[in-house]
């Protein structure tokens, strides 16, 4: 069943991606008002650099996880099979 899951994961994981880059641009403009610096931009701060990358990173992974849960959920309440591992348990 998990060739089925595929198309599902593959449209969540490109929907996921605009989302968390839209949230981390949302907080970052609430941090600073230009854009995070590139980790090669000369006049950027080491600090400010490592906290850009964090931050996305963060936002990134969270998005992600959020939006492949609710598609596994999806899933599993039109198909009725969990798209998982066999030891995954619904919680």
């Amino acid at each position: 069943m998990k060739i089925l899951y595929k198309p599902f994961a593959l449209i969540a994981g490109l929907i996921a991606a605009r989302i968390g880059k839209s949230v981390f641009e949302t907080l970052w403009s609430k941090i600073d008002q230009a854009d995070p610096p590139a980790p090669t931009a000369p006049e950027a701060t080491f600090p400010k650099v490592v906290g850009a990358a964090a931050l996305k990173g963060a936002t990134m992974a969270g998005v992600a996880a959020a939006v492949s849960r609710g598609t596994a959920r999806a899933f599993h309440y039109l198909v009725g099979i969990w798209p998982g591992e066999k030891g995954d348990k619904l919680s």
